[in-house]
């Protein structure tokens, strides 16, 4: 080969070369792409039944309708704020231009929040008033829950609420909603009932700890210290009421939040009250449409009706919903007319007879 040609020979294998390499690096590399139509979803824990149950499959649902060429990257952070911002961190550098996130610590978020904003990230807080440069928020009027769950203690205690003794089970500090509920029982509670005996703050909401603070509760008050127990969510009622049977505590009443399965089965069988329903798929598909509309660069005014502050940020346009006290009485009448579940589903063998004295089969 003659010294031309082998330049031209080797011209050419540079410039493929180049070529080669350019293309491999626009494919493996979106964090610059603006048609990337990934949507963010990451969800706090999993304790709690209603997000791998409900909110996850119903949002997955909502946004393939609205897109079908959008994909949904998921995540659960395990109630862990360190594993949640990993994941947040890593849909920003995959390009994702839109995450829906429900805080493990809504505190916590603000540094990553502001962040992704600067690039032109637009972050829905989902169920939780996360801090930082918001885009919108979803969720429930989370005081007035708080008040329907105070007004459910109340109701149970009928005539004697007035000299009756609560205590008091509430959510994770680390959760914005958690202060809410508690600010909104409390605005029912106090002056209506003689005193709340006992009071504490549940980290992660778990099961296991409102167990144990249930039983410290018994020990220090006695069993017969108080007269009804407020839960901030029907896991959490799941442990105290295991706590109050083992201490052989009977005719308490409990109430919960999120119409768990167990929490309903609990209801009709007559150890919990009540819980509050909230309508997890307005809340996940009203948000999935929110998603879909920031993605495209589309208003959101048409959804959103109100506008709610954070510490960090005024008038984020937002959509909060209602929600409603059930108890035995409207089992048939909420749950199972919405099909959040059917009658079988919760009467299964062991509640069968409850559910039949209930009219619920």
């Amino acid at each position: 080969m003659n010294a031309t040609m082998r330049r031209v020979v080797i011209g050419t294998a540079a410039v493929s070369m180049a070529l080669s390499m350019a293309a491999c690096g626009k494919a493996g590399s979106d964090s610059g792409d603006s048609d990337n139509k990934t949507i963010g979803l990451l969800l706090p824990e999993n304790k709690t039944t209603r997000y791998e149950t409900f909110d996850r499959p119903f949002m997955e649902k909502k946004i393939k309708s609205l897109c079908k060429d959008c994909d949904v990257a998921y995540n659960n952070a395990n109630q862990d704020t360190e594993t949640q911002k990993k994941q947040f961190d890593a849909l920003i550098t995959k390009g994702v231009k839109v995450i829906i996130l429900d805080a493990v610590d809504a505190t916590a978020t603000k540094s990553w929040v502001d962040s992704a904003a600067k690039k032109g990230v637009k972050v829905v807080a989902y169920d939780r008033l996360a801090e930082g440069d918001i885009s919108a928020y979803v969720s429930y009027d989370n005081e007035k829950i708080g008040q329907l769950q105070g007004e459910g203690v109340l109701k149970a205690l009928g005539d004697k609420a007035a000299d009756s003794r609560v205590v008091m089970i509430n959510g994770s500090p680390t959760d914005p909603n958690a202060g809410l509920f508690k600010s909104g029982a409390h605005k029912v509670l106090d002056g209506k009932v003689k005193k709340v005996v006992y009071e504490q703050d549940i980290p992660d909401w778990s099961p296991d700890e409102a167990n144990k603070k249930m039983a410290a509760a018994i020990t220090s008050l006695g069993k017969t210290g108080f007269d009804a127990v407020y839960s901030a969510n029907d896991g959490m009622a799941g442990g105290i009421i295991t706590a109050l049977k083992s201490a052989g505590v009977k005719d308490v009443p409990v109430g919960g939040q999120d119409a768990e399965l167990a929490g309903l089965q609990r209801i009709l069988s007559g150890s919990q009250t009540f819980t509050i329903y909230k309508g997890i798929k307005p809340e996940a598909e009203t948000t999935a449409e929110i998603a879909v509309k920031l993605l495209n660069g589309e208003d959101i005014a048409s959804i959103t009706k109100e506008k709610v502050d954070s510490k960090s940020k005024q008038g984020i346009p937002a959509m909060l919903y209602d929600a409603q006290i059930v108890t035995e009485e409207n089992i048939k009448d909420t749950i199972i007319k919405d099909q959040v579940y059917t009658a079988d589903q919760i009467c299964t063998a062991d509640f069968a007879k409850a559910c039949k004295d209930a009219g619920v089969q």
